[in-house]
């Protein structure tokens, strides 16, 4: 029987915030680099096919499966938010209560986007342009897939957690366990099986239940982080959990937005520049996998804090994060600029190509840390009751952000200046949004000193 009154460990509230960093940035990497090498293996194996419509239809799939992780992305925001003040204000009953409330509620908002993207989906693809056999092998992957985006959620927002208690070990190995058991499925069930498509999404289903059972294990199991659920409170966590939900869906929504811009404004220039934009595309999530760890890292380090109150500590975590950014930046551009003819060797470029990702290499790739600057100014607000002020930053960089400085950039300089006017625009809103966050956690500072109506919760 779990004692109410014992309250988890608020590991963050003590020792170097640089070394927390450090460590919750590394394992959430390793989890994104997992499900980065899975997710282009998967791809590469039903290639292995030679069904140009297999191929099509997963890039359909994956446009509407975007969404659904994106809408995962913005519940596990939401648990970090609401569970890791808990946890720093040593609030043991609120903590537990919080997390089967948040396991009841990504339940129920999942299924609904579930039951409601299975019965729309036809019409989806069509509108996408899908059509013949490549839209109904989409429909057939999806419909296999749909039904398990609970398990997904909830895998999600019980690593989400688990970062919120510190145990980055345990939060790693819900992607890393959920990436190994498709990575190895896929092969078996695509060849082996002759199941083609449908034994990689019967994969993908597999790896959500290993993703959603390790989650759980841990929380449940290992952490006790459980109780009866109060349905007179679900209502109010619920609200405060959609509260900050939405914006964090919003924000995530916003990047591929601003990169279809790019994509539409790169096409004037050829199929070269096009070539060269989508491999800078797949070549930034692996160089900057530790950049975009930053965001599930530093969320759960500011949200204990600013449930304790440690005001001090919280712009220590960020002035660290800026430092981790900036460094880590600087050795992926060293290695860039070192790799840089063999990568273009790797992927067969064409001059017009090899010299975009050249130029991407050499001058725009010290531009990260403004991007990287943005993701952790973002993932404060989150925890520190602004979700509103990330889905506006986000969608300000891309749109004002993007636009003018794409267009500009294609006026001047071709296909080069669609690049850089993408990334200038991260210079901008990055610097914006640090200064915002600086000035926000100083104005809880100085509420919190004077008691004007400050709450260590996730609305402040």
């Amino acid at each position: 029987m779990t004692d109410p009154n014992h309250a988890p460990a608020a590991k963050f509230l003590t020792g170097s915030t640089m070394r927390h960093v450090l460590v919750m940035t590394g394992a959430s990497a390793a989890g994104l680099l997992a499900i980065f090498i899975v997710d282009f293996a998967d791809l590469y194996f039903l290639s292995l096919l030679g069904e140009v419509e297999v191929t099509a239809a997963i890039g359909y799939a994956g446009t509407i499966l975007f969404f659904t992780i994106s809408f995962g992305i913005g519940l596990s925001i939401a648990a970090t938010a609401l569970v890791a003040p808990a946890i720093g204000r040593l609030d043991g009953e609120g903590a537990r209560r919080l997390t089967v409330h948040m396991a009841i509620y990504c339940s129920i908002a999942s299924a609904a986007v579930s039951v409601l993207l299975f019965v729309t989906m036809p019409m989806i693809l069509t509108l996408f342009g899908a059509e013949g056999r490549t839209h109904a092998l989409a429909l057939s992957y999806l419909h296999i897939i749909t039904p398990s985006t609970p398990l997904l959620v909830i895998g999600m927002c019980t690593a989400a957690i688990l970062r919120a208690l510190g145990d980055a070990r345990r939060s790693m190995y819900v992607t890393l366990f959920g990436a190994i058991a498709n990575g190895v499925l896929d092969p078996i069930l695509i060849f082996g099986f002759g199941w083609g498509i449908e034994g990689a999404a019967i994969a993908t289903v597999i790896s959500r239940i290993v993703l959603a059972g390790t989650g759980l294990y841990g929380i449940i199991r290992v952490h006790r982080l459980w109780a009866k659920p109060d349905m007179r409170i679900f209502r109010r966590d619920a609200r405060d959990a959609t509260s900050i939900a939405i914006p964090a869906l919003l924000t995530n929504i916003a990047t591929p937005v601003g990169n279809a811009y790019v994509t539409w404004a790169i096409s004037d220039f050829g199929d070269s520049a096009v070539s060269g934009w989508a491999i800078i595309g797949r070549l930034t999530p692996l160089a900057f996998a530790g950049v975009f760890a930053l965001s599930a890292a530093v969320g759960p380090i500011v949200g204990q804090n600013y449930g304790g109150r440690a005001f001090p500590r919280i712009r220590r975590t960020l002035t660290d994060a800026l430092v981790f950014t900036g460094i880590y930046t600087a050795v992926v551009w060293a290695a860039l600029i070192l790799l840089n003819g063999h990568l273009a060797a790797l992927f067969h470029a064409t001059p017009k190509t090899a010299e975009l990702l050249r130029f991407f290499s050499l001058w725009l790739t010290p531009l990260f840390a403004f991007l990287g600057a943005l993701f952790v100014a973002n993932a404060s607000f989150n925890s520190l009751g602004k979700p509103q002020l990330s889905a506006k930053l986000n969608w300000g960089r891309a749109t004002i952000g993007t636009v003018p400085f794409v267009i500009a950039g294609a006026h001047l300089f071709g296909a080069p200046g669609v690049i850089a006017g993408n990334m200038v625009g991260a210079v901008v809103f990055g610097i914006l949004a640090v200064l915002l966050c600086y000035r926000h956690v100083s104005d809880l500072e100085i509420r919190s000193a004077t008691g004007a109506g400050f709450s260590a919760t996730a609305k402040p």
